[in-house]
C-alpha cells in the first residue's frame, strides 16, 4: 500500500501489538487521546504525522485522515462496564465520525475493532463451560446476529452495524474484527473462557496486515490465534482475508507457561475447582497490565487493566 494507514488508539494495547508487529510496513498516521512516548511510535514517523486529538473532533479527525489509504480504528472506551453516556460519545459518536470522514476521504480500506462482546450474549449458562474446551462443537462464525452481552458489546454491535451502512451506501470495504482475548507472551492464565479466545501480539499484528493487503467488501470476522480451545470460527478471517494464526493456546499449560518447559504438565484446567475457573470474578485481570488499556487510551490511566478487546 502505497497511501498512508490511520490508526485511531493508536497507544493503546492492540495499537501497540499492530506497531511492534508491522510497524516497518507502512507510512503510518498515529491518532491517540494523548501525546504518544517515544517507545511507542515506530521509527520513521515525524510529529507531523502524530495527531493528538478526540475521535469525536470532526475537523480533527478529517486532518488526520486527507490522504490515507486505509484506516484501523481502535479507538474507544474499552470498558466492559462503560455507562451509556461514554459508550454512546466514544464508542458510536466517534465510530461514526471516523468512517464518515473516511467515506469523505476517499478511504479504500477501514478495518474496525469491535468485539467478543458484541457476541457475549451466546454464552449462555446452559453452554458454558463445556463451550470453552477442544470437545465442545459449537462454533460462531460471524454470520450470527450480535447479541451483546453488555453496553460495551452494544456499542461494537452499532460499529459493525455503521460498517455495514458505510459499506453499501459509498462502496468502502469495512472489515470487523471481533477480538478476543489479546495478552502478550502467553495465554492468559487459569481461564478458560479467555484461553479460547485468546489473540497472541504476533497473531494480532498479521491478522490486521491481511486486514490492509486482502480484497474484500465487508466482513465480520474473529480475531483469535489458532487455538485448540475455541467457539469462535477463524475459517471467514482465512478464507476472506488470508489469515495465517501461528499461535496456539494449547501449546501453553492451564497457568500460561510454555509445555516444553522442563517439569511442566500439560495443566489442562478443565473444570471450577481452586485455580481452575472459568475466569476470574473481574474479567478485567485478564490483561496484562503493564501494557496499558486494550484499545486506545480510555481511561487515560495507562494501568487500568482490560480484557483486551
Amino acid at each position: 500500500m502505497d497511501e498512508p494507514v490511520l490508526l485511531t488508539g493508536a497507544g493503546g494495547r492492540v495499537g501497540q501489538a499492530i506497531l511492534r508487529g508491522i510497524g516497518d510496513d507502512y507510512e503510518w498516521r498515529l491518532l491517540d487521546r494523548e501525546p504518544l512516548p517515544a517507545a511507542k511510535v515506530p521509527n520513521g514517523v515525524p510529529d507531523a504525522d502524530r495527531y493528538v486529538a478526540d475521535i469525536t473532533d470532526a475537523d480533527a479527525v478529517r486532518e488526520a485522515m486527507a490522504g490515507v489509504g486505509a484506516v484501523i480504528h481502535l479507538a474507544g472506551d474499552p470498558r466492559k462496564t462503560a455507562p451509556w453516556d461514554s459508550v454512546i460519545r466514544n464508542n458510536i459518536d466517534g465510530t461514526q465520525v471516523v468512517m464518515r470522514a473516511a467515506v469523505d476521504a476517499g478511504v479504500e480500506r477501514f478495518a474496525f475493532a469491535s468485539s467478543n462482546h458484541a457476541v457475549g450474549g451466546y454464552e449462555t449458562e446452559d453452554r458454558t463451560p463445556d463451550l470453552y474446551r477442544p470437545d465442545d462443537g459449537y462454533r460462531l462464525d460471524g454470520t450470527e446476529l450480535p447479541r451483546p452481552g453488555n453496553l460495551y458489546g452494544v456499542s461494537k454491535a452499532t460499529g459493525e452495524a455503521l460498517g455495514r451502512f458505510y459499506h453499501d451506501e459509498f462502496d468502502m470495504s469495512v472489515v470487523c474484527v471481533r477480538i478476543g482475548n489479546l495478552t502478550k507472551d502467553h495465554p492468559p492464565r487459569e481461564y478458560e473462557r479467555g484461553q479460547a479466545m485468546w489473540l497472541s501480539h504476533r497473531d494480532c499484528a498479521h491478522l490486521f496486515d491481511r486486514c490492509l493487503q486482502a480484497d474484500y467488501g465487508y466482513e465480520i470476522v474473529y480475531g483469535i490465534s489458532n487455538n485448540d480451545r475455541r467457539y469462535y470460527s477463524i475459517e471467514r478471517a482465512r478464507e476472506a482475508l488470508g489469515y495465517d494464526p501461528a499461535d496456539n493456546s494449547a501449546e501453553y499449560t492451564f497457568e500460561g507457561r510454555p509445555k516444553g518447559d522442563a517439569g511442566e504438565g500439560d495443566g489442562a484446567g478443565e473444570g471450577n475447582g481452586p485455580g481452575e475457573g472459568n475466569g476470574p470474578a473481574d474479567e478485567d485481570t485478564d490483561a496484562d497490565p503493564d501494557d496499558g488499556p486494550a484499545d486506545p487510551n480510555f481511561p487515560t490511566d495507562p494501568d487500568t487493566p482490560t480484557d483486551g478487546a
